[in-house]
C-alpha cells in the first residue's frame, strides 16, 4: 500500500525548538588551543601552538605491517566488540612495565581508554560530585581542567616552582579534598619535572590525607638523557592513580590511553566506560600490542628523543639570543614545552594578536590556571617546527615583546 504526504493548506509553519541544555553545559568551553590550531594552519605561519608529536617520528612502516598481520590472522577478533577493560595481552604488556620489585601491578588493575582525555573524563565522572574540591597545581593542564570542570568541582590550585609542585602547600587543602591532579615529568604546560624527593614528600602527604593522586604522565618516556624518575605509582600503588598513553611515544591518531588504579576504583571506572563507549577500539588495542610487544618502544623512543631535544635546544638558543631582558623561561629536559614569564604589564593575549598578525603562533597562560590566571605567561611548543623556522619565528615574536617594553617605557615616561 503507497502512502503519500499531502500538505494541509492550514498546516501550521514549522518552529525552531527552544532548546534546553543541561546545566552542566554551561561548565563546557571550548579549548583555546583547538581554535588557535584552527588560526594557525596557514602554512605561512610558524606555530609554536599545539601540543602535537611531531609527524616525523610516526612509525608508519610498523603500524601498516601491525594492521596487516592483525587483519590477516585475526581479523574476526579485531573487528568484533571487545571487553570494556581492553584487550588482555596488552594490559599486562602495561601492567608488566610500570612493576617494580616493592610494587607489582597486575593487567586487572589497568582501564584501556580511548586516548587519554577519556581517562580524565571517567575520572572525573566517578570521583567528583558539585562542589567537590580538587587540587591542581599551577598552572595545569587545560585538557584537565575542562574534563573536570563539567562535574563542576571547587577547583583549589596548589603552589609549583621551579621543581614542579611543592608539596608543603597541599596540607592546608587537602582535608576533605576528592584528589589532586599532577604531571610529575615535563608538565604540560611548563615543561618542569616533580624533583624525586617532592614525589616521595608528595606522595608520603597524600597518603596521610587519605588523598587519590592521580599521576598523569604522558612525556615520562621523553626525558632527552634517556633517565627516568622513578613513578609514584610505585610508592604507594593503593593510593596513586596512573595514567599513560600511546599518543607521544606511537600515534595521537590511533586514540589510545590507559588508567591505572587500586582495584575497587578500576571496576567504577569500567563501569562508567561501558555507558560511555562500551570499549576502546578492540582493532587499535591488537595492533598497538603487536607493535610494542618485541621491544619496538625501546628502539624507537631514543630517536623521538634525540629529534625533540635537538629543537629544544635551537628554540632555547634563539630565546637567548632574541628575547629581552625582563623576560623569563624554563629549561626543560624533556617533553614538547617552555613556559615563558613576561614583564607583568604585557598580556599575552594581546600579544597573540599581534603575533598572529605576523605569522606566528603560541598559546597564551592564562586558560592553564583554574583560579588568578596569570596573564603574562605563554607557552611555546618546539616539536614540530623545524630549527631554522624556529629560529625565524623566535626573532619575530622577541621584536614583538621588545616593542611592547619600549612601549611601555614611553608612556611611562610621559606621565
Amino acid at each position: 500500500m503507497r502512502i503519500e504526504h499531502v500538505e494541509h493548506p492550514d498546516a501550521a509553519p514549522t518552529h525552531a525548538i527552544e532548546w534546553r541544555f543541561a546545566q552542566r553545559t554551561e561548565q563546557m568551553q571550548s579549548s583555546i588551543i583547538r581554535e588557535i590550531l584552527k588560526i594557525s594552519a596557514r602554512p605561512e605561519v610558524i606555530s609554536f601552538a599545539g601540543g602535537l608529536p611531531s609527524p616525523a617520528t610516526f612509525p608508519i612502516a610498523e603500524m601498516k605491517q601491525a594492521f596487516d598481520k592483525v587483519l590477516t590472522e585475526n581479523g574476526n577478533v579485531a573487528l568484533q566488540y571487545g571487553p570494556s577493560d581492553g584487550y588482555l595481552p596488552l594490559r599486562q604488556w602495561i601492567a608488566d612495565g610500570l612493576s617494580t620489585d616493592g610494587a607489582i601491578i597486575s593487567a586487572e588493575q589497568v582501564l584501556m581508554t580511548s586516548g587519554s582525555q577519556q581517562a580524565l573524563d571517567l575520572l572525573g565522572k566517578v570521583l567528583i560530585d558539585e562542589g567537590s574540591r580538587v587540587l591542581v597545581e599551577t598552572p595545569s593542564y587545560l585538557g584537565a581542567l575542562q574534563a573536570f570542570s563539567v562535574y563542576r568541582p571547587e577547583f583549589v590550585s596548589v603552589a609549583t616552582d621551579d621543581e614542579g609542585l611543592v608539596p608543603q602547600s597541599v596540607d592546608p587543602v587537602a582535608p576533605g579534598a576528592r584528589l589532586l591532579y599532577a604531571l610529575p615529568n615535563f608538565q604540560n604546560p611548563t615543561g618542569r619535572t616533580l624533583s624525586l624527593a617532592r614525589r616521595e614528600e608528595l606522595v608520603e602527604t597524600c597518603a596521610r590525607h587519605n588523598l587519590p593522586l592521580i599521576e598523569d604522565d604522558p612525556y615520562g618516556a621523553l626525558n632527552y638523557a634517556g633517565a627516568q624518575l622513578p613513578k609514584m605509582l610505585g610508592m604507594n600503588p593503593n593510593g596513586v592513580i596512573h595514567m599513560g598513553s600511546f599518543s607521544k611515544v606511537l600515534t595521537p591518531g590511533i586514540r589510545l590511553g590507559y588508567v591505572v588504579a587500586p582495584l575497587p576504583l578500576t571496576r567504577r571506572l569500567e563501569l562508567a566506560k561501558q555507558a560511555a563507549d562500551l570499549h576502546t577500539s578492540q582493532l587499535t588495542q591488537m595492533v598497538v600490542h603487536e607493535v610494542v610487544k618485541d621491544g619496538f618502544l625501546e628502539r624507537h623512543i631514543p630517536t623521538i628523543r634525540t629529534l625533540y631535544a635537538k629543537q629544544c635546544q635551537a628554540m632555547l638558543a634563539a630565546m637567548n639570543q632574541h628575547f629581552p631582558v625582563g623576560v623569563q623561561w624554563t629549561r626543560p629536559e624533556g617533553g614538547m614545552f617552555i613556559w615563558v614569564t613576561l614583564p607583568a604589564h604585557i598580556d599575552a593575549m594581546q600579544l597573540l594578536d599581534v603575533a598572529l598578525a605576523n605569522n606566528v603562533a603560541f598559546v597564551p597562560g592564562a586558560p592553564f590556571y583554574a583560579n588568578a590566571p596569570e596573564t603574562n605567561t605563554l607557552r611555546l611548543s618546539f616539536v614540530t617546527v623545524p630549527p631554522a623556522r624556529i629560529a625565524e619565528g623566535i626573532a619575530i615574536l622577541g621584536r614583538l615583546i621588545a616593542a611592547r617594553l619600549i612601549a611601555a617605557r614611553l608612556i611611562a615616561a610621559r606621565m
